[in-house]
């Protein structure tokens, strides 16, 4: 029997993904898959997955979830709620070690998560996998601006300039991901991630401004940037519903993730995305084509 790796959740966007590749690298009869859903995973089981249902808002189901798995990836929690969401990766973690599993965990900017996961070294073996913007995400960042139904300027607090973005195609980094996990389950004394951390981001920096640009070309409409205040971009009136989480409306703590933009915190770009793909990424230009072609 091979060994059991579990993906945890394993039905949204990035878990879909990085399952969806794993299940053509590893026999799928070694595959463990966790979620809320477990109903979407139903070609996998039929196909000889093991399928269980749990979910990070409900720590009892972390319980048994992870039994039997040896190497688990562990995929972020999916809320800008910083305390809660670091709360639920710990679950997760604390449930995780005690089944005897190592940990792969995709984080975002969650550092408490990772000095927590850090702590549990000489209990858990784990990789720290930091994965760039998803393409995919434009919306959040151009105050969810839609293709479909475009207005004539992207209003958000930022001027534009600056450092930018080093966009990723969210499935390229599923495969990435599944291949760094099929490689340790491999050959782990060879694995050269043991115990660290990696970023995997997009080919080159793309300022906001040079985002929107892009966007604007995409759908044949001149778009530019026009800068607003935080509180203005509290009261648009679409940000509400987007940045409500248990019924608080969290577009304010959201509005800083401009001046992480500001600091360089998205534009940095590695090799590591290519070297593991073995090809150079897709572009944003390509990616955002398909996405709203």
């Amino acid at each position: 029997m091979g060994t059991k790796i579990g993906v945890f959740p394993a039905s949204g966007g990035l878990g879909s993904s990085i399952v969806n590749h794993l299940a053509k690298l590893v026999p799928k009869s070694d595959l463990v898959l966790v979620g809320r859903h477990p109903e979407k995973l139903h070609d996998l089981e039929q196909a000889g997955a093991t399928i269980r249902r749990a979910d990070y808002d409900a720590p009892s189901t972390l319980d048994t979830a992870f039994e039997g798995v040896d190497v688990l990836m562990l995929v972020s929690y999916a809320s800008f709620e910083i305390d809660h969401r670091t709360k639920a990766h710990i679950l997760a973690i604390n449930a995780a070690v005690k089944s005897g599993v190592n940990v792969a965990h995709v984080m975002g900017a969650h550092i408490q998560t990772e000095k927590y996961l850090s702590s549990l070294q000489e209990k858990v073996s784990h990789t720290i996998i930091r994965e760039g913007l998803y393409t995919e995400s434009f919306p959040i960042y151009t105050a969810f601006f839609d293709p479909k139904h475009p207005t004539d300027e992207v209003t958000i607090p930022h001027s534009g300039t600056g450092p930018g973005v080093a966009w990723v195609k969210r499935d390229e980094l599923g495969e990435a991901t599944a291949k760094l996990i099929a490689s340790y389950v491999k050959n782990p004394t060879s694995f050269g991630y043991l115990n660290k951390a990696l970023l995997l981001s997009g080919p080159r920096e793309i300022s906001l401004a040079e985002t929107v640009e892009i966007i604007g070309r995409a759908i044949g409409k001149s778009l530019k940037i026009r800068e607003i205040s935080v509180d203005e971009f509290v009261n648009l009136p679409q940000i509400g519903d987007h940045l409500t989480y248990r019924g608080v409306n969290l577009s304010r703590e959201w509005a800083t993730a401009w001046e992480a933009i500001r600091r360089g915190e998205t534009a940095v770009v590695t090799p590591t995305l290519r070297e593991i793909l073995g090809r150079e990424p897709e572009s944003f230009e390509t990616t955002l084509k398909a996405l709203i072609g």
